[in-house]
């Protein structure tokens, strides 16, 4: 899963993201409320970690936001070194789904989160049903039409990420991060290559009603065309 990771102090910040990939999650972390909003109009994150006291704004300021802009299907956990009651029930209030108290216990962060995610995702495994297109996430298996298409596991791993975030615009980094994880010894063209392959494979150039196009200098968009080109 990727998780965004709200937090202004550079050190609590690596600590929290070190310990979410040691869960095998990825992550991406932001020191300012500013910035942070703008990537979640970009990407795709399933779970969002945030701080309470901010330098450009309040944790309870960024959840409201979430909830008016992204919705309510994002789990949203509160960490942070204040603990006095007030502040966890404004943050429960605010649209927080849980509160975690600073410095975070590596086993109860990650419990914590799993927990969430869970919550979030109860249909984790299910079939993606596209127009033609069918993935079976369990059983790691695309089918176009009902015949299953030969790929590899990557391919495989870059279809859910891309059927998961239909009409997204998403950057090279997040589908490397996505699908060949963060300390993975690749680059962006290593994607670039997956993607035309995949174009390729599943007739995602527009014929079949869904086309892959490159967005100029940041990433990939999938998206419903009106008509078979």
């Amino acid at each position: 899963m990727h998780i965004g990771v709200l937090e202004d102090d550079p050190s609590q910040r690596e600590l929290i993201m070190v310990l979410i990939e040691e869960g095998q999650h990825t992550s991406r972390g932001f020191g300012l409320a500013q910035t942070f909003q703008e990537a979640l109009k970009r990407e795709t994150f399933d779970l969002v970690l945030v701080d309470w006291v901010l330098p450009d704004g309040t944790g309870g300021q960024v959840i409201e936001w979430i909830r008016a802009n992204i919705g309510w299907h994002l789990p949203v956990i509160v960490v942070t070194a204040q603990e006095d009651e007030e502040t966890v029930v404004a943050a429960l209030q605010a649209g927080a789904d849980d509160y975690i108290v600073k410095p975070p216990k590596p086993l109860e962060l990650l419990a914590r989160v799993s927990s969430a995610l869970r919550r979030a995702r109860p249909n984790a495994l299910a079939i993606l049903r596209v127009g033609e297109y069918e993935i079976d996430i369990q059983r790691e298996r695309v089918s176009l039409a009902g015949e299953p298409m030969a790929m590899t596991q990557k391919e495989f791993d870059l279809s859910v990420v891309l059927f998961q975030n239909l009409g997204k615009i998403l950057s090279r980094d997040f589908l490397l991060d996505r699908v060949w994880g963060k300390t993975a010894d690749v680059d962006v063209r290593t994607v670039d290559t997956h993607v035309s392959r995949l174009r390729r494979k599943l007739s995602l150039d527009g014929s079949r009603g869904w086309k892959l196009a490159p967005v100029y200098g940041f990433g990939y968009r999938f998206d419903r065309v009106s008509g078979p080109n």
